[in-house]
């Protein structure tokens, strides 16, 4: 390095073919390429954030705060006074939710790398929390004044976290029992256990099915995924026959018979998926017409929550209900085409994590409300209400927006 007493050096004049003048701005003026580089750019290709994954994002809020409201306006007038006021509330979440996920596209993604033994305690901490809570039949909202924070939400994030990063890190070796199979069944055991205290068996299964995901695209070799599957068969049977699924097993209580019920018992266990039947089949082809659901009138059971979807589906009809499928759909190709371009292997794992959680809940909802699957609490992305779910799902789309930022989605 020169210093300030060594004689200064001559410069080579440039020669005519070589020199470039600066280029000129569309007002006339001359831009410094140095000043341009620092400049963040919303709309541009490396430092800009994905426009068309930002909109679908935005166009499923607004989609979800409507049909949630419309769903939601009979009950909420029967039991606040006020058909409005799920809308206020969720309004507000989604408000909060949108500028926290703007702010955290501006967040370097790199550094929740550092952050994941942070992430992964709060997590526990929470888990462990919610069992002091009163119970409602279950355990699992931790109450902080007017906030209620529903424990498995940060926990879906901290193991798609926890996994992209030891996944990223170990790379290499994640075809090894030592290194791709053994933590994330730690991980997965530790978590299980937590929820099973709850209980919260739906957020088990959605985490096992995230675990898995993790797994699969970081190399983990296919003879273990049937080997752990033999191992939850046996695990399931076990808790079965000692009865520490009496929980779950009322929820399997007329599983798949909705429309067949041949006692009281089974009227009363299968009266929501029911009526979520009959709402869907009413809506036939082109739906009955937004705001002319029947089901909603106190037939469906907490309709704005996980079972808003057959109300969708009553309204808008077999085409309604297909086109915002469809859009959920592009959302998760979006997020994973982004991640997939990342500049780093912790980026790629991460966004694909938190874009395929979507997918899956999407997949399970439907499943459920047509009674493909127990009714075990899944709730849909961007339309059940509830506050810690919406304002979470917002901020990991937060995540995958500034995983974009240096995505090279737009240069091929």
């Amino acid at each position: 390095m020169r210093s300030d007493s060594s004689p200064a050096r001559k410069l080579p004049n440039p020669s005519p073919s070589s020199y470039r003048p600066p280029e000129k701005e569309p007002d006339g003026r001359r831009s410094t390429p140095h000043k341009l580089k620092k400049k963040i750019k919303l709309f541009s290709v490396r430092q800009g954030m994905d426009m068309p994954f930002l909109f679908l994002v935005l166009l499923l809020v607004v989609l979800g705060l409507i049909m949630m409201f419309s769903a939601s306006y009979p009950s909420a007038y029967a039991y606040t006074g006020n058909s409005y006021s799920y809308l206020l509330k969720q309004s507000g979440y989604a408000a909060f939710g949108v500028f926290l996920m703007i702010g955290l596209s501006y967040f370097d993604y790199r550094h929740l790398s550092r952050l994941t033994g942070i992430v992964l305690a709060i997590a526990i901490i929470a888990l462990i929390a919610v069992l002091a809570m009163p119970s409602r039949g279950v355990r699992r909202w931790i109450s902080l004044g007017p906030i209620t924070i529903q424990a498995s939400e940060i926990a879906k994030f901290a193991v798609i976290l926890v996994m992209a990063k030891w996944s990223a890190t170990h790379f290499k070796k994640m075809d090894t029992f030592l290194y791709g199979v053994l933590p994330p069944v730690i991980l997965l055991a530790v978590f299980s256990f937590l929820l099973i205290l709850e209980p919260h068996y739906s957020g088990i299964v959605i985490m096992l099915l995230l675990v898995a995901l993790m797994m699969f695209i970081s190399g983990v070799k296919m003879r273990y995924f049937i080997i752990a599957g033999a191992l939850i068969a046996v695990i399931i049977l076990g808790l079965a026959v000692t009865g520490k699924l009496s929980y779950a097993m009322t929820r399997l209580a007329g599983w798949g018979q909705a429309l067949e019920y041949t006692t009281e018992e089974m009227w009363q266990d299968t009266y929501q998926t029911r009526n979520s039947l009959y709402a869907i089949g009413s809506g036939g082809f082109w739906g009955l017409g937004f705001g002319q659901s029947r089901q909603k009138f106190l037939y469906i059971p907490e309709v704005q929550n996980d079972f808003v979807f057959s109300v969708v589906c009553e309204e808008l009809g077999f085409i309604g209900a297909t086109v915002i499928l469809c859009i959920f759909a592009l959302l998760v190709l979006r997020g994973i085409t982004i991640s997939m371009r990342a500049k780093d292997k912790f980026g790629s794992l991460l966004g694909i994590g938190l874009s395929a959680q979507i997918g899956l809940q999407v997949i399970l909802n439907i499943m459920v409300i047509t009674d493909w699957l127990p009714n075990t609490g899944i709730s849909l992305p961007f339309f059940s209400y509830g506050g810690s779910s919406l304002v979470t799902l917002l901020a990991q789309m937060g995540i995958v927006l500034s995983i974009s930022r240096t995505s090279t989605i737009n240069n091929n």
